[in-house]
């Protein structure tokens, strides 16, 4: 029987509740159902990222009178980056391999995803010649970057996105396929190796500080 291992996070400010559990092991059969923001595109992403990422994921949000969508999809993105780094930490012994790499598509579009899980927080988000519209389904474009800038804040990762190819009128599979890749190179960071038992996704190992004060 698959062993499950989960974690759970909670971050609380004075705009927001969110609640982000990742759960992996057997498939939960209503999984599609426990994402629960306030924005059904933004859902439909990051049921790609659970789905590609073979992970039970769930998320609650809940706002105070900040209803705003970049303050939603940020602050999901922190949340879900910390459980990500509490996932690694907490489990890093068994053999996670930390890093990852995976290609998404869906028809004409296609993306590169690249992470790394080293306590090294960048963003590289290139679009190249592709030209996202600047708004998809509700949502700005800018608001669902805000989710992988916040992604990487919260787990302390670098992450690159290479949108490869796409067209401007298919902006739905365009966020596809970067949702998909990322979702892919996510389940292989957080995959196990016998070999890796006891290894960090860097040669540097655990970083340490010492701090005094007076």
């Amino acid at each position: 029987m698959e062993e499950t291992k989960r974690v759970k996070v909670t971050r609380t400010t004075n705009e927001s509740d969110i609640v982000i559990q990742i759960e992996r092991g057997a498939r939960d059969p209503a999984a599609k159902k426990l994402l629960r923001t306030p924005l059904p595109f933004f859902n439909h992403m990051l049921e790609h990222v659970a789905w590609r990422g073979q992970m039970n994921l769930t998320i609650d949000v809940s706002l105070d009178h900040f209803d705003l969508v970049h303050l939603v999809t940020e602050d999901v993105g922190i949340a879900f980056g910390r459980a990500v780094k509490e996932y690694m930490d907490r489990f890093q012994a068994d053999g996670l391999v930390g890093y990852g790499s995976a290609y998404g598509t869906i028809d004409e579009a296609l993306t590169r995803a690249v992470i790394s899980l080293e306590s090294r927080a960048y963003l590289d988000f290139e679009k190249g010649c592709v030209i996202l519209p600047e708004r998809m389904e509700g949502m700005h474009s800018e608001d669902l970057v805000a989710f992988f800038e916040g992604f990487v804040q919260g787990a302390q990762c670098t992450l690159h996105l290479d949108l490869l190819k796409g067209r401007e009128s298919h902006g739905h599979h365009i966020w596809e396929s970067c949702f998909r890749a990322f979702g892919m190179a996510l389940y292989e960071a957080l995959s196990e190796r016998p070999w890796r038992k006891d290894m960090t996704a860097g040669v540097a190992g655990n970083i340490r500080y010492q701090v005094e004060s007076n």
